[in-house]
């Protein structure tokens, strides 16, 4: 019989110790920290056999939109093939399939689909939300999410990272009082979750409140910073509310 998690979706093919490295992985990238491709690929050594293993590295390669890490994707598909066993499963096969293809408006479309039967996907929707941001698509960035967010509860795993996610949506979309607030909920539930922190800088640089942006950004660096694979980005924000004020020294000592 399948493992299943905390929300009850099947893994095929994984243990209780496969399914700890690939659950790190999962939080890793929730908050854009430590090293998801490496627990993946624990994952897979503790279970060679556990699919979900394979397309979680396969996304994550997927994802990076550079060529060498396009073939490592494509090889993940591959191995995920003939190990899916659930609808689910399969559905996230082909979506890896299409991404690795450079076909990602049709990777988007199954995972939505997957999100709206399983909104509690957490994979889903972080890779759907991804495909979103790199594809410009800023009605999908808010609606993915917000299609999902009912069947969530503050005391779930990961509900920070639904929460950052659905406010960099809602940013997008200009409903910036709306994303302030979840994006700061979300850090509070999580302080090291970049993306969420990303969101509200975005809502401030929108709304040009460039010392709120200052003071949001300096006031727990070392929590988005640490092992962070955004903070480079997060960092250039703060540089960006330091310009527009025109305080260069602060942008070049920043750069430094």
């Amino acid at each position: 019989m399948a493992l299943k998690d905390a929300f009850g979706l099947a893994y095929s093919g994984a243990t209780e110790a496969g399914f700890s490295s690939y659950a790190r992985a999962v939080h890793e990238l929730q908050c854009f920290i430590g090293d998801p491709v490496g627990s993946a690929d624990r994952a897979i050594a503790e279970d060679p056999g556990f699919v979900m293993a394979h397309v979680l590295k396969g996304y994550l390669f997927g994802l990076a939109t550079e060529r060498e890490a396009t073939l490592v994707a494509r090889a993940c598909h591959e191995a995920a093939l003939p190990l899916a066993a659930t609808a689910r499963e399969r559905a996230h096969v082909a979506a890896l399939g299409h991404l690795a293809w450079g076909r990602w408006h049709e990777a988007s479309r199954i995972l939505e689909d997957v999100a709206i039967d399983h909104p509690l996907d957490l994979v889903a929707l972080l890779t759907g939300h991804q495909i979103d941001f790199f594809t410009g698509n800023a009605r999908m960035l808010r609606d993915r999410i917000g299609r999902a967010l009912p069947a969530w509860r503050s005391d779930m795993p990961g509900y920070h990272a639904v929460l950052g996610m659905q406010a960099f949506g809602l940013e997008e979309m200009g409903d910036y009082a709306r994303a302030e607030r979840l994006g700061r909920t979300a850090v509070e539930i999580e302080p090291r979750d970049g993306w969420a922190q990303h969101a509200v800088a975005h809502v401030m640089e929108m709304q040009s409140r460039q010392k709120d942006g200052i003071a949001w950004m300096r006031a727990n660096p070392d929590a988005w910073t640490r092992e962070s694979f955004l903070k480079v980005h997060n960092w250039w924000h703060l540089a960006l509310f330091h310009y527009d004020l025109g305080e260069v020294a602060e942008v070049l000592a920043l750069y430094d």
